[in-house]
């Protein structure tokens, strides 16, 4: 099957460095600047990034809000985990039923990969979607370590790889910059 302008790949943008959601979110920009409609939902992450203030001013994008306070995986029980597992993974099914009844052009799941390596996401969930998604809806996927059937579906792999990061330094993440 040859491929066309119209059909809509996948990107994983990964790695350990800083600037995977700030990828994701230009290329949304890219996109809804040209006219495509693009949905966005990001796992593991409240309603607070500062992109989002920018990005919902556009008629062509829409961000489905995500729990109002979030703390990473690693402070969570056992209970709060079984809890987020359940919810992510029924936030997965309507924001991914959504794009798809809804006719999206793009469709943007903000650290989903990291959430499924933290165990609050079936993987197997995500992979069913991806293979059956409507032949023009363009995926877009960020966090750490995508497991080898994730990277063997997807049309774009990009490793952000750090180097330095003023973290190291004690310098915590800065408003309008890291978040």
């Amino acid at each position: 099957m040859e491929k066309s302008e119209k059909t809509g790949l996948i990107h994983i943008y990964c790695g350990d460095g800083k600037g995977k959601t700030t990828t994701g979110m230009g290329l949304c920009a890219r996109a809804a600047g040209y006219g495509l409609r693009v949905l966005i939902y990001q796992f593991m992450k409240d309603n607070s990034t500062s992109e989002r203030a920018v990005l919902q001013l556009s008629e062509n994008i829409t961000i489905i809000d995500g729990l109002p306070q979030e703390k990473f995986s690693f402070q969570m029980t056992e209970e709060e985990k079984k809890q987020r597992r359940a919810y992510y993974e029924e936030q997965l099914r309507a924001v991914t039923k959504k794009a798809c009844a809804e006719n999206f052009d793009v469709l943007f799941l903000d650290e989903a990969i990291y959430t499924i390596r933290a165990g609050l996401l079936d993987e197997a969930l995500l992979l069913d979607f991806l293979r059956s998604k409507p032949e023009h809806l363009e995926v877009i996927l960020t966090g750490q370590n995508p497991g080898p059937e994730l990277i063997a579906l997807a049309d774009y792999v990009s490793e952000i790889r750090k180097i330095k990061h003023p973290f190291d330094q004690g310098i915590p993440a800065r408003k309008g910059i890291e978040r």
